[in-house]
């Protein structure tokens, strides 16, 4: 089973969000190359696992578990950009623009504990964002349309004030998160 760690979104969010996504599609529109984030797949993924099997899945249950020191906090978004930095784009994201210092502590306390169960993670640096959507296709020029309004203005706020283990599916319909565990932030 694949599996991630990730801050969630409340509705609010989801639909200030989904909102950005309707004007961007307009304004740069898409020719069908962009696959949009549907509002409740939205999330701020703090470690992507990958496959795991039963044995450790249990075990991230357990370390999941343990309440992390980080305390609760507001998470602002705003402004868009992409992955990779330069050539063809792959991911249009929505950046963080307040809190982006709590969730990189939090990102760190949930990697750690990963990483204490033999799971090698990532080595990039953590970029705090919100995917938006995936090219199919691209071309180099598809970052001058999205350069020209990535300005958004602060577009939400969230209160995270826990982190949640997900289990990803692929359907036919897309994927499908189920969640799997829970922590609580300190202070809730």
């Amino acid at each position: 089973m694949r599996l991630f760690i990730a801050t969630d979104l409340d509705d609010q969010a989801r639909e200030a969000i989904a909102a950005l996504q309707w004007r961007l599609k307009r304004r740069v529109g898409d020719g069908g190359s962009l696959k949009w984030i549907r509002p409740e797949q939205m999330h701020v993924t703090l470690a992507f696992i990958g496959e795991a099997d039963e044995a450790l899945s249990a075990k991230l249950i357990v370390a999941i578990q343990a309440r992390p020191a980080q305390t609760v906090f507001d998470l602002e978004f705003g402004g868009v950009g992409m992955f990779p930095p330069r050539g063809a784009p792959r991911v249009l994201w929505l950046g963080v623009s307040h809190g982006a210092d709590a969730i990189a502590a939090l990102q760190r306390d949930v990697a750690s504990r990963v990483e204490r169960l033999g799971v090698v993670l990532e080595r990039r640096p953590f970029h705090p964002h919100l995917t938006l959507a995936r090219w199919r296709e691209s071309r180099p020029g598809d970052r001058r349309a999205i350069d020209e309004v990535s300005d958004t203005g602060n577009v939400a706020r969230v209160c995270i004030d826990h982190a949640t283990l997900y289990r990803s599916q692929a359907t036919p319909g897309g994927q499908v998160y189920t969640p799997m565990s829970r922590v609580t932030l300190s202070g809730v």
